[in-house]
């Protein structure tokens, strides 16, 4: 119970310590001549930034690296690092605070003489314009005692992120409304058009066609079937009655054969004369 009470009160002194250092970094970026004079040297660098001056792309974080050099005789340390974004100078309404920048807890101790980089990251996603960029570190020193040093004070560039063709979104569009244009051509299409062109019937295919004769040709009834005897054996004809061969000739029925007349042996023609 006991450790239980105390992990509840070191709890609740880091909150309580977090919002004061917050707080604290708010004020000393407003009021950075009230910083106390300590022998630390505090200078800030961007890696992406370009010739032209420095560029804060909206909706990608910004990477700031601070310098930080102990001079002093004992080890520093680094609370938090944080800033805000105020109008320039020349503003004719006055130079005023627009927006905070995240405070990040660091914690990390400095010997005497020694020196430390830290990365400071944030975003931001404001209309393009020139701001006055203000960056603040506080730190403690051996004793529990908290300072603000200002790390940056000047002027940047706030841009948009530069578009691309190839870029996953835009090439996700072009092809939505390629899809919706090609479906309102469609519908226009089968609503007014197709009635403006006649459309040819189709031509049955060649199975289609049969089937169509096939299915008009007269089945014969089995009873008008005729059996009928020939020299190749019985066979079967369809008729309208049987008939009966009784009374037909029997020379009809029974055709004599063609005499063959072998080649050679002409026939004779002439008939005999009288004696003289």
């Amino acid at each position: 119970m006991v450790y239980l009470k105390a992990l509840t009160l070191a709890l609740l002194s880091l909150k309580t310590l977090s919002v004061v250092a917050e707080d604290a970094v708010d004020s000393e970026v407003e009021n950075p001549t009230t910083t106390p004079n300590l022998a630390v040297k505090i200078s800030t660098s961007f890696p992406s930034s370009e010739i032209f001056g420095i560029k804060l792309i909206n909706n990608q974080a910004t990477q700031s690296v601070l310098s930080i050099s102990n001079n002093e005789a004992s080890p520093i340390t680094v609370s938090f690092i944080g800033g805000s974004l105020w109008t320039p100078l020349n503003d004719p309404q006055g130079t005023r605070q627009v927006r905070n920048l995240t405070t990040t807890k660091y914690n990390v101790e400095i010997p005497a003489g020694e020196k430390e980089s830290l990365n400071y990251n944030f975003v931001t996603e404001l209309q393009p314009q020139d701001m006055r960029l203000n960056l603040a570190a506080i730190l403690s020193d051996s004793k529990g005692a908290y300072y603000t040093i200002q790390a940056f004070n000047e002027t940047v560039s706030i841009v948009e992120a530069e578009t691309s063709i190839l870029d996953p979104q835009i090439l996700f569009l072009y092809l939505f409304l390629l899809t919706a244009f090609l479906g309102v051509l469609y519908f226009i299409y089968n609503t007014w058009l197709s009635t403006l062109f006649p459309q040819k019937r189709a031509r049955g295919k060649g199975g289609e066609r049969a089937k169509r004769s096939s299915g008009q040709t007269k089945k014969v009834d089995p009873s008008d079937q005729v059996s009928v005897v020939g020299a190749d054996g019985p066979a079967v004809t369809s008729g309208a009655k049987a008939y009966d061969e009784s009374w037909i000739p029997t020379h009809h029925i029974n055709r004599p054969e063609a005499r063959r007349v072998k080649s050679g042996q002409p026939g004779r023609t002439k008939s005999r004369g009288k004696p003289e």
